[in-house]
C-alpha cells in the first residue's frame, strides 16, 4: 500500500468515527428535545383541563361526559396531542378519542394521579405505546375527584424525529463526502511536499545519509538561517573537542569556535563558498563554508572541516629536513675548498700557511656546534637547531645558541620542539637578512625547562605586545598565512600550565621567554 493510500484511508476513517460521533450525539440530543419539548406541551395541556372550571363543575352533573367530551376533543384537535382523557377517581372515563371507551375504566394504573401527583412515562394503552401525563383533577375543597391524561404517540414522535434528522443525516454524508476529498488533496499536498518518495526511500535515504555523514574524515556542520548548528558528524565533534555531536545541536557557531563566525560570514557576503585556517584548540584546521540556498531562498549555511595539523607538522618536517640537506651540502662545498686549499699551500710547502687553514677550520661548517659540550643533547631538539641554523644561513641570520644551554638527552617533549621551533621561526622573520637571533635553553635535574629567544629586529611595540597570540595577528606581510605560530605556542603552554611574557630584547629586538613544566608534573603533555 502506497504512502498516499495510506494517508486517505487513515484520513476516511478519522473523519468517519467524527462525524458518526457527532452524529450520534446530535441524533440523541434531537430525539431528548422532542421529548421534552412533548413534554411540556402535554403537562401545560393537562394541567389547563384539569383547572378547567367547567369541567369541575362538570362531575356533579347526572353526565359528566356531556359537557367533558366536546371540551377534551376540542383540546386535543387544537394542541396536536393523540388523546386527552378525563376520568373519575375510580378511574372511569368521561372523555376518550373513541366515544365507544366513554364510561369504561381506563387501561392503565391511575394511582399516581389519583394519590394526587402527576405522572410522566410511556405507557401503553387502547391506542398503542404512548408517552403520557397525567395529572389530578382536584375540587374546590382541595380534593382528588379524578385525573386528566394526555398522552401523544411514539410512532407520531418517531415521525417527528425521523423527519428533522433527515436533513442533519443529508449534512452529515455531505460532511463525509468533503472530508473524503480533502483527506486526498491533503495527501497529494504530503506525497508532493515528500518529493513522491515512500518512506522505505525515505529510510533508505536517512540511513545512507547517516551512514555517509558519519563516515567521512572530513567536519561537517550544517547551520540554520541563525547561525546555530543543525547537524553535526562525528568528525567535526571530534576536531572541535565535543564528546559527542549533540553537544554541538542548536548551539550558535561562534560558541563553538569563534572563528567560523568569520568564514560563515565571508561566505554569506559573496554567495562564494569562502575558507581559512581557523585554530580548534592546538588544532590547525582548513574551515570551507558554502551557504545553502533553495529555491533563491538563502536557507543555511554548510561548514567543512580539514585537519591541517598533520599535514602542516609533515610540511614542517620536510622545511626541515630540506634545510639540513642544503646546509649538508653547502658544507661539502666549504670542506672542498679548505682540503683544495691545504693540498695546494702543502704542494707549495707553505706548510705553516696549511696550519693556519686547518686551525680556522677547526670549528667546523655550519652544523658542528650543536655538540655535547654545549649542554643540549635531546637529539630532536639539535635536529630542530641544526634545521634551523641552516635556514637562518639561507635568510643571511646568525642563530646562536648560548654556552651555557643544557637540555638532557632523552627530554621526550614533543611540545617543547613545536614551541621552539615556532619561536625560531618567529624570531628569524623578524630578524631578516644581516640579523641575529640568540636561544638559550635551561633544564636541571628533570625540572622544568626554561627557553629564552631574542632577535635584533624592529622588536614589537609595547601598545601591540598583548595582540601577537591572538590568532590571526602577524606585523609581516599577508603574502602567506600568518599569526598561526604564536598562537599555538600560548596554547600549548596554557595546557601545560607554563607561560610566555614577551619583552624588549637587548639587541633592540623582541624577547620571548618561556617556563614549561616538565612531563612528568604537567600529566597532559601529548
Amino acid at each position: 500500500m502506497t504512502l498516499r493510500t495510506q494517508l486517505v484511508l487513515l484520513q476516511v476513517v478519522i473523519v468517519l468515527a467524527i462525524v458518526l460521533t457527532v452524529g450520534l450525539a446530535a441524533m440523541l440530543m434531537q430525539e431528548r428535545q422532542i421529548r421534552e419539548a412533548s413534554q411540556e406541551r402535554m403537562i401545560a395541556v393537562a394541567q389547563s383541563v384539569a383547572q378547567l372550571p367547567t369541567v369541575v363543575d362538570a362531575y356533579d352533573d347526572h353526565d359528566p361526559a356531556a359537557v367533558i367530551q366536546p371540551i377534551a376533543e376540542l383540546i386535543r384537535d387544537s394542541s396536536n396531542v393523540a388523546y386527552v382523557v378525563v376520568t373519575d377517581h375510580d378511574g372511569i372515563r368521561f372523555s376518550h378519542p373513541n366515544p365507544e371507551r366513554i364510561g369504561e375504566p381506563v387501561s392503565t394504573d391511575p394511582s399516581v394521579a389519583l394519590s394526587g401527583e402527576m405522572y410522566t412515562g410511556t405507557q401503553t394503552g387502547t391506542l398503542g405505546e404512548s408517552w403520557r401525563v397525567k395529572v389530578p383533577v382536584f375540587d374546590e375543597g382541595g380534593a382528588v375527584i379524578g385525573q386528566v391524561s394526555v398522552g401523544i404517540l411514539e410512532s407520531d414522535l418517531r415521525a417527528d424525529f425521523l423527519g428533522d434528522i433527515t436533513g442533519f443525516l443529508l449534512a452529515l454524508g455531505g460532511a463525509t463526502v468533503v472530508g473524503v476529498i480533502a483527506a486526498t488533496g491533503v495527501a497529494r499536498i504530503v506525497r508532493r511536499r515528500i518529493f513522491g518518495l515512500e518512506p522505505e526511500e525515505i529510510r533508505g535515504l536517512l540511513e545512507t545519509r547517516e551512514a555517509t555523514l558519519h563516515g567521512i574524515r572530513e567536519g561537517m556542520l550544517a547551520l540554520d538561517e541563525d547561525g546555530r548548528v543543525s547537524l553535526c558528524n562525528d568528525s567535526a565533534a571530534r576536531l572541535l573537542g565535543l564528546a559527542s555531536p549533540a553537544e554541538a545541536t542548536g548551539r550558535a557557531a561562534s560558541d563553538l569556535l569563534e572563528d567560523l563566525t568569520l568564514v560563515v560570514a565571508e561566505a554569506d557576503a559573496d554567495d562564494d563558498p569562502a575558507q581559512r585556517l581557523v585554530l580548534s584548540g592546538e588544532r590547525v584546521l582548513l574551515a570551507r563554508a558554502a551557504s545553502v540556498r533553495v529555491k533563491g531562498r538563502r536557507v543555511g549555511t554548510v561548514v567543512t572541516l580539514m585537519d591541517r595539523t598533520e599535514l602542516d607538522h609533515a610540511l614542517r618536517e620536510l622545511a626541515g629536513a630540506q634545510s639540513l640537506a642544503e646546509g649538508l651540502r653547502a658544507q661539502q662545498h666549504e670542506f672542498s675548498n679548505t682540503l683544495h686549499t691545504i693540498g695546494g699551500l702543502i704542494e707549495l710547502g707553505e706548510v705553516d700557511a696549511a696550519r693556519r687553514v686547518v686551525e680556522r677550520a677547526g670549528d667546523g661548517g655550519a652544523l658542528n656546534r650543536l655538540d655535547a659540550p654545549t649542554g643540549v643533547e635531546d637529539i630532536e631538539l639539535a635536529a630542530i637547531l641544526l634545521a634551523k641554523r641552516a635556514r637562518a644561513r639561507e635568510l643571511g641570520v646568525v642563530l646562536t645558541v648560548t654556552d651555557d644551554s643544557q637540555l638532557p638527552a632523552d627530554n621526550g617533549d614533543d611540545d617543547l620542539s613545536t614551541v621552539v621551533g615556532n619561536l625560531l621561526d618567529n624570531a628569524l622573520d623578524a630578524a631578516g637578512q644581516g640579523g641575529h637571533v640568540r636561544i638559550a635553553l635551561t633544564q636541571e635535574n628533570g625540572e622544568d625547562v626554561h627557553v629564552v629567544v631574542e632577535d635584533d629586529g624592529p622588536g614589537v611595540p609595547l601598545e601591540r605586545r598583548g595582540d601577537v597570540f591572538r590568532l590571526g595577528f602577524s606585523t609581516k606581510p599577508a603574502d602567506r598565512q600568518r599569526g598561526y605560530g604564536l598562537t599555538i605556542v600560548a596554547r600549548i603552554l596554557e595546557r601545560r600550565g607554563g607561560s610566555i611574557d614577551l619583552g624588549p630584547s637587548s639587541a633592540g629586538g623582541a624577547r620571548f621567554t618561556v617556563h614549561l613544566p616538565a612531563v612528568q608534573h604537567a600529566g597532559t603533555a601529548r
